[in-house]
């Protein structure tokens, strides 16, 4: 079977222990016009057999299963001669970082809207894109306002509440004053849309809000370590000598102010 432009449609196989969620994401991916078979598994256990008998394109894959999870799941399907792509289909933001350092395609977290779900099909065949010092960015716009994904609904962080932004593959969780917030964007994104007002990158996991600065370690070895809203982040030595003018001018100006 083909797509209306030639492509061949992809068979995929859904793993997920509770029967509503898998039901849900199995119906929305059998909507998709790029999706041909949706083959589906209630454990690791029946997923390994279902990848022995067939072939999939990709395997869209729950986290917290009973007996192997899904990051463990991953990581035998990495060893295959042939691996299928992985999204990972998740109610959790703290594997982020494990799972895209497994190369998965896509970190989609539950409930799962048509639209993101169509993002992540997009994205299935093409070559990995390297997010790091020299991503690309998007929008052009300021992003002084960041719409996330919480508990099913979309909530905006405003770029003043945020104390650091940390880097997860594809991803970056804003650090902010009410919790940590997990947003599809290159960090590098972020760097040139808020160098002027008050950010930093002082590693390629890490842009930091300069304001929120309250300590420069140096290490016995040499190098840095900064202390952020009460937590210690790495200084790449690629970026020490930026972050240190900013922190000086930023000091002159207190002083020039008398604060």
């Amino acid at each position: 079977m083909t797509t209306t432009n030639g492509d061949a449609l992809l068979t995929v196989l859904v793993v997920d222990d509770e029967q509503p969620a898998l039901d849900d994401l199995a119906y929305l991916l059998r909507q998709h016009p790029r999706i041909g078979a949706v083959v589906t598994a209630c454990d690791a256990t029946e997923a390994l057999r279902e990848l022995r008998d067939g072939s999939f394109a990709a395997v869209f894959l729950d986290i917290r299963m009973p007996g192997l999870d899904g990051l463990e799941l991953a990581r035998v399907l990495s060893r295959f001669a042939h691996p299928p792509e992985i999204i990972f289909v998740t109610a959790f933001e703290q594997h982020a970082v494990e799972a895209f350092e497994l190369q998965a395609v896509d970190y989609l977290l539950k409930p799962v809207r048509p639209e993101r779900l169509s993002d992540a099909i997009r994205r299935l065949g093409a070559p990995p894109r390297q997010v790091d010092d020299d991503g690309a960015a998007t929008e052009d716009d300021e992003l002084d306002r960041i719409p996330v994904e919480t508990g099913g609904r979309t909530r905006m962080v405003e770029r003043d509440s945020i104390r650091f932004v940390e880097a997860s593959g594809d991803y970056v969780r804003l650090h902010s004053d009410d919790g940590a917030f997990l947003v599809r964007m290159p960090i590098s994104s972020l760097e040139d849309a808020w160098r002027d007002a008050g950010f930093v990158r002082v590693h390629r996991r890490y842009l930091i809000a300069i304001r929120h600065v309250t300590e420069l370690r140096t290490r016995p070895g040499g190098g840095y370590d900064l202390v952020v809203a009460g937590q210690e982040l790495p200084v790449s030595r690629r970026h020490a000598r930026e972050l240190r003018d900013r922190l000086s001018r930023g000091a002159n100006r207190a002083r020039k102010t008398g604060l």
